[in-house]
């Protein structure tokens, strides 16, 4: 049953946090170019700011929780490596990126949105939309014994 929830909760939070990627990659930010406006970023960031956080803690957390299950001890991932094992480092590589790019994009790119245009808001934001899908795909590939 424990399972099922995390299972359950880890999906809810992959699907807020893709979801919310994905509105603003094709409702939000295509509005600011054609607009050459930041305030639909802004005003998305302030909106969904506080859900896409509150997502990626829920799949850090559930994750932390499914990987264990899947791979035993965190040692056995370096000395008994299995593709489930190898799949789990490589989301874990991604969540730091993911975490790296978004403290980066909140406290350095934001702040000057209105001031220096928002090209490095589209790029960052297009990197981490990516990084989430390729997380996703891993996460199926541990579930269903690789990519292969």
């Amino acid at each position: 049953m424990l399972y099922k929830v995390m299972v359950m909760l880890h999906m809810l939070g992959a699907s807020a946090w893709i979801g919310g990627h994905a509105v603003l990659m094709l409702t939000v930010l295509p509005k600011a170019i054609r607009e050459n406006c930041p305030q639909p970023i802004l005003d998305f960031e302030r909106g969904y700011g506080r859900l896409g956080l509150a997502a990626l803690i829920v799949q850090l957390a559930t994750g932390l929780w499914l990987a264990r299950r899947w791979i035993g001890e965190w040692a056995t991932v370096f000395s008994e490596p299995t593709p489930q094992g190898h799949l789990v480092l490589s989301k874990l590589t991604i969540l730091v990126l993911t975490v790296a790019l978004g403290g980066y994009t909140y406290h350095r790119v934001i702040p000057v949105l209105a001031t220096r245009g928002f090209k490095a808001f589209v790029v960052l934001s297009t990197v981490t939309t990516a990084l989430a899908v390729v997380m996703l795909i891993l996460g199926v590939g541990i579930r269903t014994g690789g990519l292969t």
